[in-house]
């Protein structure tokens, strides 16, 4: 595992970092959870993500994440880790639950650091850009929230390009840099690609990429249709039914015989893919098991590509 300089900061985050979004919550199993999290220690994973609505229940991956930290991460270990969360979706209800306001963002950290039994997280995130609040408010909130000693660093999500623009800039006018912006990008989704990438280079903030497999889709799960048991036949799920269409599965043979030159799966190009710009500090993977965990890790075995593959995911993709 290398590790990356997160923009123009002091800060080094692994090539790869682990998310607790699934898999994590009070409906799974902690001895699963805990072995996936120790066996991501152990290959060189020191950054561990959550947000405090993450379970299901929303709140019990912080729980488990509390209780995985105090049997294994007692002492200076803790200072081995980077563990961030945020605040931003609804977690609980009425008008302080939800979105970007002061009360809302340093109420639900102050319960995160109880959920987790933390003094402080390492990096505090604005999980979404909130069209109610002003913006300074918000980051006002994450500027107190590293003043404190809740939070080492600030970080946002979820902004498009003109709002991360103005975030970062009062961010720097309070005296708290942004640290880093958490960004849905994968082959299938490369909105990023058009200014917001440019824009934390120009301004040095580190970019982490969320949703990497785009839910699933970029590995070979749906190549002969939907499959039960996944993410897309679960109609309380992230991925719709109506995004697995025909087309797509046609791009993921395509892609998938690509991988297979490279001596690849499609999930792990489609990881490599993402590390191949010096612009991604990180990539965010879940993972339901340490054989699918170590899976992954196995995609920094071979990072770069050649122009004329880059031309012919391009090609595909289009």
């Amino acid at each position: 595992m290398d590790y990356n300089r997160c923009g123009k900061s002091g800060l080094l985050l692994p090539q790869i970092s682990l998310g607790l979004w699934h898999n994590f919550g009070s409906v799974d199993s902690f001895e699963n959870a805990e072995g996936i999290a120790k066996a991501a220690f152990d290959k060189g994973i020191t950054h561990f993500d959550l947000a405090n609505n993450y379970g299901p229940d929303p709140g019990s991956a912080e729980i488990t994440f509390g209780k995985i930290l105090r049997k294994n991460f007692h002492g200076n270990l803790r200072d081995e880790i980077v563990v961030s969360t945020k605040a931003g979706y609804t977690m609980w209800k009425g008008p302080y639950g939800d979105w970007g306001s002061r009360k809302y963002l340093l109420s639900s950290l102050n319960q995160s650091l109880k959920r987790m039994n933390l003094e402080y997280v390492d990096v505090f995130y604005s999980h979404r850009y909130d069209p109610e609040t002003p913006l300074e408010e918000t980051m006002m909130a994450l500027d107190y929230a590293v003043r404190s000693g809740k939070a080492m660093y600030a970080g946002i999500s979820n902004y498009n390009p003109e709002q991360t623009r103005d975030a970062v800039d009062i961010l720097k006018q309070l005296g708290t840099p942004c640290l880093i912006h958490q960004v849905k990008y994968s082959m299938f989704e490369r909105n990023p690609e058009i200014g917001l990438l440019n824009i934390l280079e120009e301004k040095g903030v580190g970019c982490i990429a969320f949703s990497p497999l785009a839910q699933g889709l970029l590995t070979d799960k749906y190549i002969k249709g939907i499959p039960k048991n996944s993410r897309a036949s679960n109609p309380n799920g992230h991925l719709k039914t109506e995004e697995v269409s025909e087309e797509k599965i046609l791009k993921i043979i395509q892609l998938t015989l690509i991988a297979q030159k490279r001596n690849q799966s499609l999930a792990q190009m489609a990881l490599a893919w993402l590390l191949k710009d010096n612009r991604i500090t990180s990539v965010l993977i879940g993972a339901s098991s340490i054989a699918q965990l170590n899976y992954n890790i196995d995609s920094l075995q071979n990072l770069t590509f050649s122009k004329d593959e880059l031309d012919e995911i391009d090609t595909i993709l289009q």
